[in-house]
């Protein structure tokens, strides 16, 4: 898609991002270039520096994107659950969705092996502040410790997920769907345990 036309900033950024995640997805983390986004978006490689700096700075814009529009989704995904038209169900695919179909954990996995680990602050950044956000600090302290464990496992169930559960549920035999069958179990238990659900 041939994009000439002269773009506000920011509009011409938002395109940059999405080209990124559309690369990220379809052909991996590794592919998402300076180069190869500038091409996707009809922009020059010059044109893309100026936005980013550089490539780090591209991947690194790609993670906050990625987990502001992921946390975004799952917060309402939360919301929707303590109101009674949602479910723990839709948090848990949701999380896993983001790192696996969205190419969460292929970024994040290139970022580390690549000694990019400064991209992953704003991943970290914005699941922190989610938390923050679902549980404030006029909550009981014991409440707010529960969901922020609840938030770690379900992060790092969904990655591991991500990144080996289709071979490692084939290798022992499980369902697909067991990771998720988990996490789902260990949110209601923990909504249940933090009073979340009016319990």
């Amino acid at each position: 898609m041939a994009i000439r036309k002269r773009l506000p900033p920011e509009e011409s950024r938002r395109l940059a991002l999405e080209a990124a995640r559309v690369l990220l997805v379809e052909a991996g983390p590794q592919s998402v270039t300076l180069k190869a986004v500038g091409a996707r978006i009809g922009r020059t490689h010059a044109n893309l520096l100026h936005h980013f700096g550089s490539a780090a700075g591209l991947q690194q814009a790609l993670a906050q994107h990625l987990a502001e529009t992921v946390c975004e989704s799952i917060s309402e995904a939360v919301l929707a659950t303590r109101a009674g038209i949602g479910s723990p169900r839709e948090v848990v695919d949701l999380t896993f969705d983001a790192f696996d179909r969205e190419g969460g954990a292929a970024l994040a996995s290139w970022m580390m092996l690549s000694g990019n680990e400064d991209a992953l602050d704003p991943i970290i950044r914005t699941i922190d502040r989610l938390v923050d956000e679902l549980h404030p600090q006029e909550k009981q302290a014991g409440a707010q410790r529960i969901m922020h464990e609840a938030t770690t496992a379900l992060v790092l169930l969904a990655l591991g997920d991500a990144l080996i559960g289709e071979r490692l549920a084939g290798s022992l035999g499980v369902n697909r769907s067991t990771a998720r069958d988990k996490a789902e179990e260990m949110l209601c238990a923990s909504f249940a345990e933090s009073g979340d659900m009016g319990s």
